[in-house]
């Protein structure tokens, strides 16, 4: 039998509300940590303070996010599932309208940190209840509906804040955040069954489960997919501007498209997962960022700075489904790799989606400046080809199950080092 807290029978996960409970859970995450891009100005006017150091608002989340990631998860470990996140839940609703209240600057980076200490804790637990709860031929699905949440927190929360925050101000969004949290603890609390707890693995064999060098793996083609594949979205303005032409006035329609292709790139890189199996629709997600890159490499040269709009917006939802779509098989295989220290193994592989995130603004930065848009593709196609070789030897060195059912039997497997 699993020695896993999150093991629970299977029969039980036909009730799909508790699946929409899990995607509330991260699409009010997304939207606290994506919002803040879009209300900077206000919150710099309104508390007297620069663009810049309000920026920081982002750094400050995003570095304890990572950091804490897998700490919270190895001391949480004892904490039921159903329990950790309604009470996380409702810890995130208390700090973002405590948010709208905050008096100053400085407080404002205390409640962040607290925000991303929070969601830090709650993302990994979704993903690992998510994979738990289902089917084993319908755990891909699952996790990609969970990660559906925080795509459509960039389709419909940070828009709808922006909006409200023009009109109410900053401090409305996090009103709303909160009450949208609030719904979230509602649902979850009365469709999330009980998730039996079983005896659990210690620390110290939990750590030595994440040290395996597949799990480590895992997590370098993670940093890595996030540094390449999302250069192009943190620097989406430059890039549209070098190919079109056009002004800014074009980006937040590009955005969009991005945001929605996403959306459906996690839906339908879960159902592939289960179709296809985790390591293949990895390599054929990872293979189709590169190839619309590319294909934008190619358009860009040949147009030299006149491409047509809809052309440049056809190119990037052929890049936002892939792009957004690897979230599912990525987290199942930390997940099946990490073995009994699944969602510790989902911790640190989310720290290192936000690593390669911290990487790919400050590479993309620096080549911005010197080489324009263009050169932020170029990059982006480099370290995209480099995350196709680290995962193609990953997966053939230590393959995934095809099903979840098969996990125990493939940690048995990778367990030596």
């Amino acid at each position: 039998m699993s020695m896993i807290d999150e093991e629970v029978a299977k029969p039980t996960a036909r009730n799909s509300g508790w699946l929409v409970a899990l995607l509330l859970t991260t699409f009010v995450i997304g939207t606290d940590d994506f919002i803040i891009a879009g209300i900077l100005p206000a919150i710099s006017a309104d508390l007297e303070v620069s663009e810049g150091a309000a920026g920081q608002l982002v750094t400050v989340f995003s570095l304890t996010y990572a950091i804490a990631c897998p700490i919270l998860a190895v001391a949480t470990r004892r904490v039921p599932r159903k329990a950790l996140i309604v009470g996380g839940l409702a810890v995130f609703a208390v700090v973002n309208f405590g948010t709208a209240l905050a008096p100053s600057f400085g407080m404002l980076m205390v409640l962040r940190v607290v925000a991303a200490l929070v969601a830090a804790t709650l993302s990994p637990a979704a993903f690992a209840v998510a994979g738990r709860l289902a089917s084993p031929e319908r755990t891909g699905r699952a996790i990609g509906t969970v990660a559906a949440g925080l795509t459509v927190s960039l389709v419909v929360g940070v828009p709808f804040g922006s909006w409200l925050s023009g009109v109410a101000g900053w401090r409305a969004t996090f009103i709303a955040v909160g009450a949208f949290t609030c719904l979230a603890i509602a649902v979850t609390a009365l469709t999330m069954p009980r998730i039996p707890h079983t005896q659990v693995v210690g620390v110290a064999e939990r750590l030595r489960l994440l040290r395996r060098p597949p799990v480590l793996l895992c997590v370098l083609g993670t940093m890595l997919a996030a540094c390449g594949g999302l250069m192009p979205y943190i620097y989406m303005a430059p890039i549209t501007h070098d190919l079109t032409g056009v002004g800014g006035q074009h980006v937040g329609v590009f955005i969009a498209i991005v945001g929605v292709s996403g959306a459906v790139g996690t839906v339908l890189g879960g159902r592939l997962t289960d179709r296809w199996g985790v390591d293949r629709t990895l390599l054929a997600a990872f293979g189709g960022v590169v190839a619309a890159a590319l294909v934008l490499l190619v358009v860009g040269g040949i147009g030299q700075g006149a491409v047509p709009v809809w052309l440049v917006g056809t190119v990037l939802v052929l890049w936002g489904v892939p792009g957004w779509g690897n979230n599912p098989p990525m987290n199942a295989r930390a997940m099946q790799l990490g073995g009994d220290a699944a969602t510790e193994a989902v911790a640190l592989n989310t720290s290192g989606l936000y690593a390669g995130i911290a990487l790919a603004g400050a590479i993309g930065g620096g080549v911005v400046n010197a080489r324009g848009g263009i050169g932020v593709l170029m990059v982006a196609c480099v370290a995209g080809l480099i995350t196709i070789a680290v995962m193609a030897l990953s997966v053939r060195r230590y393959p995934s199950p095809r099903h979840a059912s098969e996990s125990d039997t493939a940690s048995e497997k990778t367990a030596a080092p």
